[in-house]
């Protein structure tokens, strides 16, 4: 694409059919229509969830350690909400940290247990991170390593009783 001088989706948009299929064969259609918004695939609503984030941008870069902790702590109850809300537990925590120069540090931990609202945890994944030294843009938190609930609180009872 970079020979025909196609860099972007409207340098794409400006060549036509015929010249798409003298260079590109079986995939001009295809590059011909997807840079016009044309696509007749069926959409797939039903994907498995690998994961629930959320994250907030602020206003105003934040520096202090206990309203960054706050707001980790606000981030972490939505995040478990929506993953209960799709009947889901988490073993995962991912902690994102972007700073006011954009550096970026991210800090997971997996559990042998589902993650729950733990300020302890959120104290360990941010430890040595720069935290309250540095002024903070932006603050997300990433659930993974998913499982049912339903199927998690079945393996739950079962295990109660291995020992009986």
């Amino acid at each position: 694409m970079q020979v025909l001088g196609i860099e972007t989706g409207k340098d794409l948009r400006n060549l036509s059919l015929v010249i798409l299929q003298q260079h590109f064969g079986k995939s001009a259609a295809h590059y011909y229509n997807i840079c016009r918004g044309i696509d007749h695939r069926p959409v797939n609503s039903h994907r498995i969830t690998k994961s629930v984030g959320v994250e907030t941008t602020f206003q105003q870069d934040i520096k202090s350690r206990q309203e960054i902790l706050r707001h980790l702590q606000e981030l972490l109850d939505k995040a478990l909400q929506r993953t209960a809300d799709k009947q889901l537990v988490a073993y995962t925590l991912t902690v994102k940290i972007k700073y006011h120069n954009f550096v970026q540090i991210t800090r997971s931990r997996t559990l042998p247990y589902t993650v729950t609202k733990d300020a302890e945890l959120l104290e360990k994944l941010i430890k040595n991170t720069g935290i309250g030294e540095n002024s903070v843009r932006l603050l997300g938190i990433t659930l993974s390593s998913l499982e049912n609930k339903l199927i998690n609180y079945r393996f739950q009872q079962t295990d109660l009783f291995r020992d009986f």
